[in-house]
């Protein structure tokens, strides 16, 4: 059998792990959806027009009409004086500027002592530059982690109960109804294997238990197991398999058991999990590069060392691959571009085939029975993967960094507004009154910029020029339209 070695074991197996035949399916729930829209409300329409006297008017003089149109009611011309609202779009947030850890200039020539933590800043810039780059190494040796070969060694045994060699025939005959019925037990499990030269029925150390309880579940190892029994004796189950999309979780073994009292064999049909996926090569590819099944990219890996051994490279375009008579059976093609050729193997390449083992269940003998164990070789993920995947969650919790740096944003603000203050109290002790003029020079064009009235200047609306411009006549008349009118009194009311 390719790629599996099998020998007799003197010693046994002991431990057991879960059932072949439980299986856990999980069913997705639904999601639900959101709708929303937004009606626009009608609103009013606001006249703005300017009114202007007109001669000839009322003899009350109470209403004037304005230049602009007036405005239609519901049922003039079949005109509304409402207009539909438009959702207008929600203004852009403003990013929230980030918290300033810089000593300003001013507050440096200040404090001589400031260099000291510009200098603290600037090493820690290079120490986070550092992490991130380390951080994307990681990532990367993440993304293809590196794959340790080791040893896979199977064990496949029986025991046996309630058999009829093992009681008196005496006694059989007179406990028939009290005895249990016959029954056998098939296991199978497994371990790596840390060192070639680990002694078959030595003891593991404690640093060889450590790593094995690191090591992946035996069952991780394989994508389905199926045990094929007897037909003729169980006819209604007589197929178990054990399929990792349908398994709840890993186990460290396998364990069948029937009722029954006749020997025969079982059939062990073993899938492999391999990860990174491996591939079976053709007869002619496996011949050339002298490999039978690896991964994708150990083939690719390999062939270009083909290619560059023959010196099949063209000297013009060396992207060109010039094809030699064993690589025109694979490719047939005489040139090639060597992007190409990935896509010239896929039909190179097939799944590997399953494992099959066959075992025989005896009931009779010393227990356990008709153990033998295998040997496959596996890849196992590197021992540091684990610390990789740690690190780079632990280095996104920067919860003690984080409130670190708070509390340097919170100090720098501290020593902005000391320094401001400082300012304003020296200010003061040179000049006190220039000082507090040019203060309430600042508090009053503040007051005009709250209340609106920065543009006007008091001291050109004290002279009478300002009152003879062309303008002020309109802006009177304006003026005058908007007061309200007052109601004449007629001579003889009362």
């Amino acid at each position: 059998m390719q790629g599996i070695s099998g020998s007799g074991a003197a010693g046994t197996g002991a431990g057991t792990g879960g059932s072949a035949g439980q299986f856990l399916s999980s069913a997705g729930g639904g999601s639900g959806l959101i709708s929303g829209g937004a009606a626009g409300g009608a609103q009013p329409q606001q006249s703005g027009g300017i009114g202007t006297p007109v001669s000839g008017g009322n003899a009350g003089g109470g209403s004037k009409r304005g230049r602009g149109r007036p405005m239609p009611g519901p049922g003039a011309g079949g005109v509304s004086s409402y207009k539909i609202g438009e959702a207008a779009p929600a203004p852009r947030r403003k990013k929230r500027k980030a918290p300033e850890k810089q000593i300003p200039d001013r507050v440096a020539a200040l404090l001589p002592e400031s260099a000291l933590y510009s200098q603290l800043l600037e090493f820690e810039a290079r120490v986070d530059a550092a992490l991130a780059r380390k951080k994307m190494d990681i990532q990367d040796a993440v993304r293809t982690p590196a794959r340790l070969l080791r040893t896979l060694r199977i064990y496949v045994f029986n025991t046996y109960a309630n058999q009829a060699q093992q009681a008196n025939q005496a006694m059989e005959m007179q406990n028939l109804y009290l005895r249990e019925p016959p029954s056998w037990t098939l296991r199978i499990m497994g371990r790596i294997l840390e060192d070639s030269n680990e002694p078959e029925n030595g003891a593991p150390s404690a640093a060889q238990q450590l790593q094995a309880a690191n090591n992946p579940k035996f069952s991780s190892f394989f994508k389905r197991v199926t045990f094929q029994l007897d037909r003729n004796l169980y006819p209604d189950n007589h197929t178990i398999v054990w399929d990792v999309a349908r398994a709840s979780n890993h186990v460290e073994g396998f364990e069948i058991k029937r009722k029954g009292d006749q020997e025969f064999k079982v059939f062990i049909r073993l899938e492999m999990n391999y990860s990174p996926e491996r591939f079976k090569l053709s007869a002619p590819l496996a011949e050339m590069l002298g490999i039978e099944v690896e991964t994708r990219p150990r083939i690719i890996a390999a062939l270009w060392q083909y290619i560059k051994a023959k010196k099949l490279q063209n000297p013009s375009d060396p992207t060109i691959v010039n094809c030699d008579p064993s690589l025109q059976k694979i490719l047939g093609e005489e040139k090639l571009k060597f992007a190409f050729i990935s896509n010239k193997l896929q039909q190179h390449l097939t799944p590997p085939p399953p494992i099959v083992l066959e075992h025989a269940i005896k009931l009779s003998g010393n227990m356990p029975v008709g153990h033998a164990c295998y040997d496959v070789q596996v890849d196992i993920p590197a021992p540091l993967q684990k610390e990789m995947n740690a690190f780079l969650n632990n280095i996104e919790k920067h919860r003690d960094i984080e409130m670190y740096d708070d509390m340097i944003c919170t100090a720098i603000s501290k020593i902005n507004e000391h320094r401001r203050r400082r300012a304003f109290f020296l200010g003061f002790s040179h000049s006190p009154v220039d000082f507090i003029n040019g203060l309430i020079a600042s508090q009053s064009r503040d007051l005009k910029m709250v209340s609106g009235q920065a543009s006007r200047n008091a001291e050109k609306e004290r002279r009478s020029d300002f009152y003879n411009q062309p303008w002020v006549e309109d802006a009177v008349i304006r003026y005058l339209n908007r007061k309200p009118a007052k109601t004449a009194e007629v001579p003889g009311s009362t």
